[in-house]
């Protein structure tokens, strides 16, 4: 089998890039240049996507891969969804990378704070969402809930539960409990802090 001469493969690419400007250019077909590179963007997630699902071994490939899936994706929606779509994409990414190794519990993290900021994304964008941080915090908190679950990691229920409460009290007319519960948090890790010290020095 001949190897693709690279020289020609980029000079095709180079007189069909030109060839879809002109068009553009000349009025004959509106937004082909989009259209053309988000092609191309398709093509090289596709590439690291058939790496991905071929052998899962190579977890690795799925984060560009979905990325530039993302990226092709907010090319060719409407604008107001492509902030959302591109920060999906890398969530997806990230998630897929634990899907393909339990023991990649750490990719939880980035995934789910992606998937989250383009939900927020989509709210602020479609539905006039001014406040849109209890949404922000519930996503952390589930999260981190999802770590706890999936990955048997208890330590991240205690974060799950202080992002989850903020969440709701950020969502309801109780955002004003919040000052007391910083207080409270302050006043409860003082006493733990003293009650153990005065246990180990009895």
């Amino acid at each position: 089998m001949k190897r693709i001469d690279l020289r020609l493969a980029l000079g095709i690419l180079l007189l069909m890039g030109g060839a879809v400007m002109l068009l553009e250019t000349t009025g004959l077909v509106a937004g082909a240049s989009r259209y053309f590179w988000a092609g191309l963007v398709a093509i090289a997630a596709a590439a690291f996507l058939y790496v991905y699902f071929a052998d899962r071994s190579k977890w690795w490939a799925a984060i560009p891969g979905f990325t530039l899936a993302g990226l092709t994706a907010s090319a060719l929606v409407p604008d107001s969804w492509g902030g959302a779509a591109f920060l999906g994409g890398i969530g997806l990414g990230f998630l897929a990378v634990f899907v393909s190794n339990r023991h990649q519990w750490w990719a939880l993290i980035p995934g789910g704070i992606l998937l989250t900021l383009a939900a927020v994304s989509v709210m602020s964008e479609h539905y006039q969402l001014e406040e849109t941080g209890g949404v922000f915090f519930v996503g952390l908190g589930l999260t981190f809930l999802l770590v706890a679950v999936l990955a048997n990691m208890r330590w991240a229920y205690l974060p799950a539960s202080v992002l989850l409460l903020i969440g709701i009290l950020l969502g309801t007319p109780f955002v004003g409990l919040l000052e007391y519960l910083w207080i409270g948090l302050l006043l409860l890790a003082g006493l733990a802090l003293v009650i153990s010290a005065l246990v180990k020095r009895a």
